[in-house]
């Protein structure tokens, strides 16, 4: 818990940095380019389509005469971009989580090491095809675990938790598997993912969960259609920061676990040839002799009369 706190408030005071809020902004214009192009070619295409499904089912017309009822008429449109932008919005967070673990994880980690670690040797356990494969197979997971649990999403609890458990695994296996790859040997990330996997866990569903903040910026978006253009690129700007400070809190962590981790066959060979030390006469006085030493015992303090 120690080290997990600690590298949380370092990985906090790095994002501070202008490198990284430097590095930030290259994932930003690939990503805002991207979203960009997609929404000129199939925004209006895919908002007509929703509120055409909309208009089409019969148990929603209860809930727009309702609307009407209420005083709200309007609401109706605005129910189709929001539902285009929710069913979008995991398709960003994917692309802001793959940019910025072949953007900035490497820079970032290579910041940290240099540091805090800079005798830390490479060991180069992971290949930038081993890692493009890992993070595939790792999203393939993810999004198998999306859809499979879709009708779960209807009971609210479950509805706040399951995602925030998948985004945070997918997070976990790409961020540490991205940090490891070059300092780790194969055997040290395996060991190191196996004897933190809870921790490792538990940070990707902090920061997925530190994700949800942009949806709102988002979602608004929607509602403020004249800011539409600047609320979306901020949004996913803070996407990027979000995973940004993902990718710190990874490398502190891993980079001192595996430090720790190389250094336990020096401590183990430490205490084997260090001898043990003998225990003084005084304190043999005070505390008694051992079983070993009954028969020999030393001691400076005079025996009591017996009466």
């Amino acid at each position: 818990m120690k080290l997990l706190i600690d590298s949380f408030w370092r990985a906090a005071m790095y994002c501070l940095y202008p490198r990284v809020i430097g590095l930030s902004f290259l994932p930003l214009v690939l990503i805002v380019a991207l979203s960009w192009l997609l929404g000129y070619l199939y925004w209006d295409i895919a908002v007509t389509w929703v509120r055409g499904w909309l208009d089409a089912s019969s148990w929603l017309t209860v809930v727009w005469r309702w609307l009407e009822g209420i005083g709200l008429p309007d609401l109706k449109t605005v129910v189709a971009p929001l539902l285009v932008i929710f069913s979008v919005t995991p398709l960003v967070v994917v692309a802001s989580l793959l940019a910025v673990s072949f953007l900035m994880t490497p820079a970032l980690t290579r910041l940290v090491a240099d540091r805090r670690f800079a005798g830390l040797q490479r060991r180069y356990g992971g290949s930038l095809a081993l890692s493009l494969w890992w993070t595939f197979l790792s999203l393939l997971l993810a999004l198998g675990a999306l859809l499979l649990t879709l009708p779960m999403w209807l009971v609210p609890p479950l509805a706040m938790v399951l995602p925030a458990l998948i985004w945070g695994w997918l997070t976990y296996r790409v961020m540490a598997f991205d940090v490891l790859a070059e300092f780790a040997s194969a055997d040290e990330r395996y060991t190191l993912m196996a004897r933190h996997r809870m921790s490792f866990l538990g940070m990707g569903v902090v920061t997925g969960l530190m994700g949800a903040a942009p949806s709102l910026v988002w979602a608004s978006g929607a509602l403020f259609a004249a800011a539409f253009v600047i609320l979306v690129p901020v949004a996913i700007w803070i996407y990027t920061l979000v995973f940004a400070f993902s990718s710190l809190w990874f490398a502190h962590f891993a980079l001192a676990a595996l430090q720790a981790l190389r250094d336990e066959p020096h401590r183990a060979a430490v205490d084997d040839v260090l001898p043990a030390v003998p225990a003084s006469p005084h304190a043999a006085a005070r505390l008694g002799p051992g079983p070993e030493d009954k028969a020999d015992t030393v001691t400076d303090v005079e025996p009591r009369p017996s009466l």
